[in-house]
């Protein structure tokens, strides 16, 4: 794949990821008929894509824009970044079977999901300059 391919698969990926999360935790806290809990969670998650999850966007924008003409798909992450985002699927899957109250695990999911799909603006950005 070509550096302007990975990039369009890195952004569409976090997109499609923070969509997702936020639709389950919206979807629990909604349902509770609860509006609050969701602004909490998007200056939550908001917070979170400004202050950590946009460094990790530029950073895997970096190291997409050293790749060679053509690279392995599977390089649009590290090999640390596909560890962690297996560890952060795990911890999904526990909160979802979890007895944390659906209040709980809506605000984490929203605001977690808000700051990928946030933060996918950097790899966004990044693949329409580079085109």
């Amino acid at each position: 794949m070509s550096v302007r391919n990975h990039l369009f698969a890195a952004a569409l990926i976090w997109s499609v990821a923070g969509i997702l999360l936020v639709r389950f935790g919206i979807n629990g806290l909604f349902g509770a008929g609860l509006i609050w809990p969701v602004i909490a969670a998007i200056l939550a998650g908001t917070v979170k894509s400004l202050f950590v999850l946009d460094k990790a966007a530029g950073e895997n924008v970096g190291r997409i824009r050293r790749f060679a003409k053509s690279t392995c798909v599977l390089k649009v992450y590290s090999a640390r970044m596909w560890l962690f985002i297996g560890l952060m699927a795990g911890f999904g899957r526990l909160l979802r079977t979890s007895s944390l109250p659906p209040t709980v695990t809506g605000v984490i999911f929203t605001a977690i999901g808000w700051s990928l799909f946030f933060s996918s603006r950097m790899i966004w950005q990044a693949w329409r300059t580079d085109g």
